[in-house]
């Protein structure tokens, strides 16, 4: 432990006698655990200087083995009864290297003649508060080897995540801990920041998964950092701007944020460089920059070492409100690991079938390498939920892979949202287990409120269900944190459309397809055409349809459409070609369903839905609330298939 001394000490309002173990806020009394105190009169006798967290395992644990986030949650507590604020700090968190005690100490000797500490002259300037570090001079004996050793082992480089969390130290600085005005308020009182695309500057394309990774990354950190307080643009909208010079104010117009965050890459076999700055929208201020240089096999031990870091200042900053940060994802147990989970999330955001199945190649072979990494098989399970729709093969050759990967990640980090968000869609689309899927949404957003695709999707969870207030709640939610993301937008027009609100879906859909005309969603405009008796409109529609679709989708639409305009010669001549094609292309069963309701003919209408819930078709979570279904509504078939898929109530 370190040395009770006789000397008295004082800062601020506050005298500390090691000897008798009792600190003053004046005449106050304030009360600290044993170790709180050792810690405590350890930084005051180095005041000024850097303490090593090894110092200080060392000196106040000298016989037992303890965690590190001991010495954090002694940290914590410490500055919280020292009363600490935004405008007067004590204690300051050093990046990757330990703490520095940064208020002026007097060390009042024996004799009552006020001395000051030899030490108290190296003072943390202002930068500190931004998360910048000062160094302070070589120290000599054991604490000086400590120091070097320290200063060495800062030369050893990380990247990604590891950059990541350090800018994220910066920026919980910046907004919480700064002495100057209040940055401005985004809606709901949140600051909004967007991380633009980081410039890979290899000069290698075949790295651009490292860039769009690390963009990724930055992305999911701080969108953990401090939800309630600061909401963090999604990567569909960001990456817009991948390669378009928009200027500054103009991309704070587009995305509703105060603040934007640039940076770059640059990358060889055994380093990286990564830079990044803070800017202010509104007049293009430069908050702050950073440059970080690592080699690759430092990451993973400074990743975690600053994740704890980022914890300790969250809690000092929240009090006890819960933060998510406060419990970073697991980390992988090796570079290689990381490597191959940022190539499949590159891979899985292209969204096509044979990037998915790239995607799958890249997670599986990260948990090969590391069986306990959480996020490689929630990235697993994302690819094998979304496999089916986009290859066009039955659900039942992915959906027990991707419930065992959910489940695998949850096993080892059950406070990862993307898992539990996987989970939710995979019981909700083929088990229709409503009740689970709405816990797991509802746990993931509790996790993760910035995390833009949970919004999503309980949205569509929640309209499936007929509740559709609280579906435009949500999807308005998922708006804001990814304001360009045609998806969501097109989503939200599946709301308006499903709650028979069809005039409003067709001005949404058809904004949509004003930006993209091959948009695959926004052309479900074809029912709300339809519901409007707008058929010649219906069927333009459906020809440009025609070529972003499979042939039986466009089949059975025309089917419809013609058998709902009373045109039944050319209703029935799409339906034996619609039926031919199944014959050599079966796909699902719900798509000829469609097809027959168009037709008028509810037997055989019944008779596929039937087919359909043999092989558990996600069509089928639309059975509530389409309005195509109206005219099976009061037969006690579809009745019972309605209870059986659990949409009944």
């Amino acid at each position: 432990m370190p040395s009770l001394t006789s000397n008295l000490y004082t800062f601020g309002e506050f005298r500390l006698n090691p000897q008798k173990r009792v600190l003053r806020r004046g005449e106050e009394p304030i009360a600290l655990t044993p170790k709180a105190f050792e810690v405590l009169v350890l930084l005051i006798q180095h005041s000024g200087e850097i303490v090593s967290k090894d110092e200080l395992m060392k000196a106040v644990w000298p016989n037992s083995f303890v965690e590190e986030s001991n010495l954090t949650q002694t940290v914590f507590m410490l500055r919280k009864a020292l009363g600490e604020t935004a405008d007067q700090r004590y204690i300051l968190t050093i990046q990757g290297r330990g703490y520095r005690f940064a208020a002026d100490v007097k060390d009042l000797s024996e004799n009552g003649r006020a001395g000051t500490n030899p030490s108290a002259s190296l003072r943390a300037d202002s930068s500190l508060s931004s998360g910048q570090a000062v160094v302070s001079p070589p120290r000599t004996g054991v604490a000086g080897a400590t120091q070097s050793r320290r200063q060495l082992d800062t030369r050893l480089w990380a990247i990604g995540a590891a950059a990541v969390v350090v800018i994220a130290i910066g920026l919980a600085a910046y907004f919480r801990w700064s002495a100057s005005p209040s940055p401005p308020q985004g809606s709901g009182g949140r600051l909004m920041l967007a991380v633009l695309p980081f410039q890979n500057l290899t000069g290698d394309a075949s790295q651009e998964y490292f860039s769009d990774g690390l963009t990724e990354e930055m992305i999911t950190q701080l969108g953990n950092l401090d939800p309630q307080h600061l909401g963090v643009i999604a990567r569909t909208s960001v990456m817009h701007y991948k390669t378009m010079q928009t200027p500054l104010g103009q991309v704070g117009r587009d995305l509703g944020v105060q603040y934007v965050i640039e940076g770059s890459v640059r990358r060889d076999a055994n380093n990286v460089r990564v830079t990044a700055q803070l800017i202010q929208t509104k007049d293009q201020t430069h908050v702050w920059a950073r440059q970080y240089d690592r080699e690759l096999k430092g990451l993973l031990g400074l990743q975690g070492e600053i994740a704890q870091e980022i914890a300790d200042e969250i809690q000092l900053t929240l009090g006890d409100r819960k933060s998510a940060a406060a419990h970073p994802a697991l980390s992988p147990q090796n570079y290689e690991t990381y490597d191959l989970y940022l190539k499949g999330q590159y891979f899985f955001n292209k969204r096509t079938a044979a990037s998915l199945e790239e995607a799958i190649g890249y997670f599986e072979q990260a948990t090969t390498k590391d069986p306990n990494y959480a996020r490689a098989y929630a990235g697993l399970a994302d690819c094998y939920a979304l496999m089916g729709a986009y290859s066009g093969h039955p659900q039942t050759e992915f959906i027990p892979k991707a419930r065992t990967a959910a489940l695998r990640a949850l096993q080892i980090d059950d406070n990862l949202a993307e898992a539990h968000t996987a989970l939710a869609l995979i019981v909700q689309n083929y088990d229709w287990d409503w009740q689970t899927a709405e816990k797991e949404f509802r746990r993931a957003i509790e996790l993760n409120p910035n995390y833009a695709t949970a919004h999503h999707w309980y949205a569509e969870h929640l309209m499936w269900r007929a509740r559709f207030d609280e579906a435009l709640q949500e999807s308005e939610h998922a708006r804001q944190l990814d304001p360009l993301s045609l998806i969501i937008a097109a989503d939200n027009g599946a709301i308006l459309y499903f709650s028979r609100q069809f005039d409003r879906a067709i001005e949404k859909w058809r904004s949509i397809l004003e930006m993209d005309p091959d948009f695959q969603r926004a052309h479900l405009i074809m029912g709300a055409y339809v519901e409007r008796r707008m058929f010649a409109e219906a069927l333009a529609d459906n020809e440009k349809f025609r070529p972003v679709t499979p042939v039986s989708s466009y089949l059975s639409w025309r089917t419809y459409i013609y058998g709902r305009s009373g045109q039944s010669a050319q209703a029935y001549h799409a339906l034996h070609e619609l039926l031919q094609w199944n014959t050599t292309h079966p796909g699902d069963p719900m798509i000829v369903a469609f097809a027959y309701l168009g037709l008028g003919d509810k037997d055989q209408a019944l008779a596929w839905l039937e087919k359909a819930y043999a092989k558990h078709s996600n069509e089928l979570t639309t059975l509530k609330v389409y309005s195509a279904y109206d005219p099976l509504r009061s037969d006690p078939r579809f009745q019972g298939l309605l209870r059986r898929v659990g949409l009944t109530n």
